[in-house]
C-alpha cells in the first residue's frame, strides 16, 4: 500500500556518501524533529532527473529552506557512490543525496517502479513529499510522464 499524508515514514537504514565513503543513516536521523522535503527519482544521471527534477531543487533550495524546511533530500534506488557523484556533478551541496540501494525505503513506502523493461531493475516512482517530524503532510506522486506535481515549484506552492 502506498504511503499517504498523515502516515509516518517507516524506520530503515539507508546510506549517504561521506568524506571517507558510504555512511549509514537512519530515517529517524533524517526526519525526527525536522521539516523535510523529500523527492524521489527513478535514477541518477537519467535525462529527466538530471535535466529537470534535481536541478529544480538545487536552484530553489534557498527558497525552500526560507519556508521553514530544515533538509531537502533527493532519494534514488542507487548506491551511495552514484548518488555522491551525481550530487557533485549537479552542484547539489545544499541537498542530502540519499541512496536507497536495496529499495528498502521505496518498498516500505509502496512506491516501487518496475524498470526491468529498461534494464534498470526495481526503481522508485517519481514523487515528492513534505515530512514534518516523521509524518507525511503532503504527498505528490507523478501519475504520468513529466515532472509536474513533484517539482520544486510545486513543493514551493505547497509550503
Amino acid at each position: 500500500m502506498t504511503i499517504q499524508a498523515g502516515e509516518k515514514i517507516p524506520s530503515c537504514t539507508l546510506s549517504v556518501m561521506g568524506e571517507s565513503g558510504p555512511e549509514d543513516i537512519t530515517t529517524d536521523a533524517i526526519f525526527a524533529g525536522k521539516k523535510v522535503v523529500l523527492f524521489a527519482v527513478p535514477g541518477a544521471f537519467t535525462p529527466g532527473c538530471s535535466l529537470t527534477h534535481l536541478p529544480g531543487f538545487v536552484v530553489n533550495a534557498d527558497k525552500i529552506k526560507d519556508k521553514g524546511v530544515d533538509t531537502i533530500v533527493c532519494l534514488s534506488v542507487n548506491d551511495a557512490f552514484v548518488m555522491g557523484a551525481w550530487g557533485e556533478s549537479q552542484n547539489a551541496e545544499a541537498l542530502v543525496m540519499l541512496a536507497d540501494g536495496n529499495a528498502e525505503l521505496t518498498a516500505a513506502l509502496g512506491l516501487e517502479l518496475d524498470g526491468t523493461g529498461f534494464g534498470m531493475g526495481t526503481r522508485s516512482q517519481r514523487y515528492s513529499m513534505i515530512v514534518d517530524d516523521g509524518t507525511v503532510t503532503a504527498f505528490n506522486p507523478e501519475t504520468g510522464p513529466g515532472i509536474l506535481t513533484s517539482s520544486a515549484e510545486a513543493i514551493l506552492e505547497a509550503l
